[in-house]
C-alpha cells in the first residue's frame, strides 16, 4: 500500500485517512482550524471561540468571562458552541437593537 497521505492531498480543515490502495479526506472537528486526525484532541490549532485545555480544543464560555459580553439592558448571554448570543430577558423582545418590554 502506498501512503497517499504523505503528499498531503487534502484541503484545509481536513485530514487524510490512508486506506488500502487509496485514501480519503475527512473534515476536522469544528473546534479545529487544522488537524492531524479525528476529534478535538487532534487539532493543530483551535478555532475561534475554542481554547487548548488538557490537550483538547474546548469551547470558551464567553458568558462566564470576567468582562460581560452582553451589555445592553434587559439582556442575558447564552453560550453556544464556539460562540455566544445575547438574548432579551423574559418579558422583553428585541426591537431596533434594544430589548423593549412586551
Amino acid at each position: 500500500d502506498l501512503d497517499e497521505c504523505a503528499a498531503s492531498p487534502c484541503k484545509d480543515h481536513q485530514y487524510c485517512l490512508n486506506t488500502d490502495g487509496s485514501f480519503s479526506c475527512k473534515a476536522c472537528d469544528a473546534s479545529c482550524i487544522d488537524c492531524t486526525g479525528e476529534g478535538s484532541d487532534k487539532c493543530k490549532t483551535c478555532a475561534s471561540g475554542y481554547m487548548k485545555e488538557d490537550e483538547k480544543c474546548t469551547d470558551i464560555d464567553e458568558c462566564n468571562l470576567p468582562e460581560k459580553v452582553c451589555v445592553k439592558e434587559n439582556q442575558y448571554c447564552v453560550n453556544t458552541s464556539g460562540s455566544y448570543k445575547c438574548v432579551c430577558s423574559e418579558g422583553f423582545e428585541e426591537k431596533d437593537g434594544t430589548c423593549v418590554q412586551t
